[in-house]
């Protein structure tokens, strides 16, 4: 037996997609696409005899982030040590760097074994679309219309790192919609809703209060005809589960947001959906 790790082609990336979907992950039909150009390099799969059964992705951020998803074996092939060979390159890849990644809770305790500590969880919130108007004085426009360095630098005191790769991609793929909440012409809230196999994802969910992230949920899921909505929701915010409750959205799945080093320093109270559970 032979058993390769290479540099994921733009096919692997969305080969690795649809394995995600098979775990029950539900990315978003056109996520791939935006993983791919925001680190070319970052994912990497393992071909055991020319067969692809194993895959992570380890995407660079800046000088000193990365973010560490997709690690998936297939099923055929687990406990064989396939993965962690898949593992242990991704991490080389991202040595020196502070590292996050989204576990799974069965994963966890093998995260911790390899340096990862939590720093909380994410809880993904589920259920039928709901109704809710902006606040006074707020307004939702495309984000696509907004001045992009404007758009980034908001974007910037959520993440560790700049990401304007990712954020144009993110906004302008096909089957999402992305809005832009704006009081006085300020930025006070920003939200991409995308199309999955199971409920309209959003993420990220940025604002400055529970009304207006519950607005942006609203008008987005109206402006895609979606039926249901999920978001993956920092426990760390509670205004952001409370507002969940109160929408009528129930926990349907769980990870933990895990580093190697310490919790960056972020805008945690404007925090209310996580942008992607494979990179961050």
């Amino acid at each position: 037996m032979t058993f390769e790790i290479t540099v994921a082609s733009v096919d692997d990336v969305q080969r690795m997609a649809r394995w995600a979907g098979d775990e029950g992950w539900n990315p978003g039909n056109t996520d791939a696409y935006a993983f791919y150009t925001t680190d070319p390099g970052g994912f990497l799969i393992g071909r055991l005899d020319g067969e692809p059964v194993t895959c992570i992705s380890v995407v660079k951020y800046g000088q000193t982030f990365g973010f560490l998803g997709f690690y998936i074996a297939r099923p055929v092939v687990r406990g064989k040590g396939f993965g962690i060979q898949n593992w242990r390159a991704g991490m080389a890849r991202l040595a020196g760097r502070n590292v996050g990644l989204d576990g799974v809770v069965a994963q966890q305790a093998n995260y911790r074994k390899s340096g990862f500590r939590n720093a909380w969880n994410n809880i993904r919130y589920e259920g039928p679309a709901f109704d809710a108007k902006a606040p006074a004085g707020v307004s939702l426009v495309d984000a696509r219309s907004v001045p992009f360095d404007r758009l980034a630098a908001y974007d910037r005191r959520f993440f560790p790192e700049a990401r304007d790769s990712f954020l144009a991609a993110w906004i302008s793929l096909t089957e999402r919609a992305s809005l832009v909440a704006l009081r006085d012409g300020k930025i006070v809230g920003f939200a991409v809703m995308r199309n999955c196999q199971g409920a309209s994802r959003v993420g990220p969910l940025f604002a400055e209060s529970a009304d207006t992230a519950a607005a942006l949920v609203s008008a987005l899921a109206q402006k895609m005809g979606a039926k249901a909505v999920a978001i993956d929701m920092p426990d760390i915010n509670k205004p952001a589960v409370t507002f969940a409750d109160h929408a009528g959205l129930k926990p349907s799945f769980e990870t933990a947001r895990m580093y190697t080093g310490a919790n960056p320093d972020l805008d945690y109270a404007g925090l209310y959906g996580i942008g992607s559970l494979e990179l961050g």
